[in-house]
């Protein structure tokens, strides 16, 4: 689909701006019922999948596990959000220790330069992961090879693994490496990332309250 086609409130020649601002307005609106309707399907469709990693993450930071995060893009700033909200809540949660496998700028291109992008959340969770830990993967298309390959090196050292994908789960969802894996049904990476977000707040809220 072409930007034209996304906005095409941008491309119209006029003089008057009421009619852009208009769209403008119209276009906004559609996309935040979007994102409202998608977490409403979502809350029904992964209620007991939410129930189920929440109890088991906290069976692990019980046992004295750490959180592990990854992703790249855009879902590298949702890991790192992921880890910050374990790690430093905004409320009175729980401070759980967190950490973000982009967070390392040296690590990252040490192993991208050295040995490949492939392995750069792998070698990491090899070093540091053990079997009480946890491994949070995020990929929108649910087909990033490295964190495909972050996920077996997780499940190679018995990590607890939590997957975020979008679309229909890509590579994800055909894996047998994720131990609960949250598919966000829908073709636009903004509702997808939206939603992912939406999601993870959920499982951390659950996570605290099965730690209480």
């Amino acid at each position: 689909m072409s930007m034209e086609a996304l906005y095409p409130f941008l491309y119209a020649e006029q003089s008057d701006v009421t009619p852009l601002l208009r769209a403008v307005a119209e276009s906004t609106a559609d996309k935040a019922r979007e994102i409202v309707v998608l977490r409403q399907q979502l809350a029904g469709h992964f209620a007991d999948t939410l129930i189920a990693c929440a109890q088991d993450m906290a069976d692990r930071f019980a046992a004295g596990g750490r959180l592990f995060t990854f992703g790249n893009g855009g879902s590298s700033s949702d890991a790192q959000a992921v880890a910050q909200l374990f790690l430093n809540p905004a409320t009175d949660g729980r401070a759980l220790p967190a950490v973000s496998l982009t967070n390392d700028v040296a690590v990252l291109t040490a192993l991208s330069n050295d040995v490949g992008f492939e392995v750069v959340f792998a070698r990491q969770l090899a070093a540091q992961g053990s079997a009480v830990d946890i491994a949070v993967g995020l990929s929108t298309s649910g087909g990033s090879a490295n964190v495909l390959a972050g996920f077996d090196q997780a499940a190679r050292r018995g990590m607890l693994t939590v997957g975020f994908a979008g679309y229909e789960g890509g590579r994800m969802a055909e894996a047998d490496t994720i131990d609960h894996l949250f598919v966000i049904p829908s073709a636009s990476v903004h509702r997808i990332q939206e939603a992912q977000t939406t999601t993870y707040n959920v499982l951390w809220e659950l996570t605290q309250l099965a730690l209480r």
